[in-house]
């Protein structure tokens, strides 16, 4: 062979042998890309539920949902539904969006058994106003039925209006609880003070009102009141890395917001709002205002947001950190990106799934959603596996 041959040769082996290091390069990067991608398959671990609306973990493998219209707390025990309803529970008004709402176990719940539970309580004698409001009981759980029983809070005023009860329910481990309630339709309310509507509020886990509540000891406002301005809460969760408070609620048309929920502020509604009303004509103006608290992201048009929760599980390393919420009205799962107190991006990975009311992160580190059905009891739990 001659010299230029050799020399041809080896040029040839070389683009060869790079571009077989190329293809290898290229395979490995869309390896990559696809693990980032990793997809999730949907396992129904409870049917049968009549409109369950929220769900908590126990101990022995046990869990508590609650199922609204009914009124009736259900009891599962490893993975199957005891046919009897738990007694115990007080009277529940089921009209419109109220009926049997959150249940939470106490962080402690091994030791102390404490279980709280919120509804819609109807008025009772010397109670302000007619209908029903919000209200917050605990107690502790012995052969099915409910004991030690205490009422720790109810809204007031009662409303004979039936929508935006809110109702969900935090314990924040330092002795407090968190309790979200609704502007029960009436708009203007949730710049009232002096009422329960459109409020976080914040206890001690007895159903006292803690000292360094913003408005304790002040005039013509309610000492519960944390933060108000809300229109109708319908998710809250307090992340356990960053301990900050998440919530979001329905807006009207459009305008559903994601919030950070701090002290004392004022999320605008109805005077600041991404939304508009159901008959198209304008609410607000304004989507923002000096000393009003804007969202941290909205979802226009509206998607109906129920249930949320932060993922700290290793077995969804995408969502690891972040929030997971629900929508009623799409019928999807959406991840929203989060970056302290911001949101740095949003997408739905879980369609289909049905009308979301609650998300929970549970003991084995998996994800449980709650489940509205279209039958009467459609409503079923269901586990996030990983594909």
């Amino acid at each position: 062979m001659s010299l230029n041959n050799i020399r041809k040769s080896i040029s040839s082996t070389g683009k060869i042998c790079l571009g077989a290091l190329l293809l290898t390069a290229h395979i490995q990067a869309s390896a990559g890309e696809e693990k980032e991608k990793k997809t999730y398959r949907q396992e129904v671990v409870v049917d049968g539920l009549k409109s369950p609306w929220a769900m908590t973990f126990l101990a022995n493998n046990e869990w508590l949902v609650t199922e609204r219209l009914s009124g009736e707390l259900r009891l599962i025990q490893n993975g199957k539904l005891h046919p009897d309803p738990i007694g115990g529970l007080p009277e529940i008004s089921t009209k419109g969006q109220g009926g049997l709402l959150d249940v939470a176990a106490h962080p402690d719940y091994e030791k102390n058994g404490w279980i709280y539970i919120s509804y819609a309580s109807p008025k009772e004698e010397g109670e302000a106003g007619d209908g029903a409001n919000t209200a917050l009981l605990r107690a502790r759980l012995k052969d099915h039925q409910l004991t030690d029983v205490q009422v720790l809070f109810k809204a007031t005023p009662n409303r004979t209006s039936n929508p935006h009860f809110g109702g969900r329910i935090v314990l924040d481990k330092k002795g407090h609880v968190f309790l979200s309630i609704g502007d029960r339709g009436e708009m203007d309310k949730a710049q009232d003070l002096k009422t329960h509507q459109g409020r976080i509020i914040r206890l001690t886990e007895d159903g006292k009102v803690p000292k360094d509540n913003p408005f304790a000891g002040k005039k013509n406002a309610l000492p519960e009141i944390w933060s108000y301005g809300h229109r109708n809460p319908q998710g809250l969760v307090l992340h356990p890395e960053s301990g900050v408070l998440w919530e979001h609620e329905h807006g009207p048309q459009g305008g559903d917001e994601l919030n950070v929920i701090e002290k004392a502020k004022n999320y605008g509604w109805p005077l600041i709002t991404y939304g508009i009303n159901y008959d198209n004509t304008v609410i607000s103006k304004d989507t923002a205002r000096a000393g009003l608290e804007s969202p941290k992201t909205y979802w226009k048009p509206s998607i109906a947001p129920c249930g949320v929760a932060a993922v700290t599980s290793s077995k969804y390393p995408e969502w690891k950190g972040n929030l997971l919420v629900g929508s009623l009205k799409f019928n999807y799962i959406q991840h929203v990106r989060i970056d302290g107190r911001k949101v740095s991006g949003r997408e739905t990975v879980l369609e289909n799934i049905g009308r979301v009311r609650d998300i929970r992160q549970g003991p084995d580190e998996f994800i449980y959603v709650v489940v509205e059905g279209k039958a009467p009891e459609g409503g079923k739990i269901i586990r996030i596996l990983p594909d």
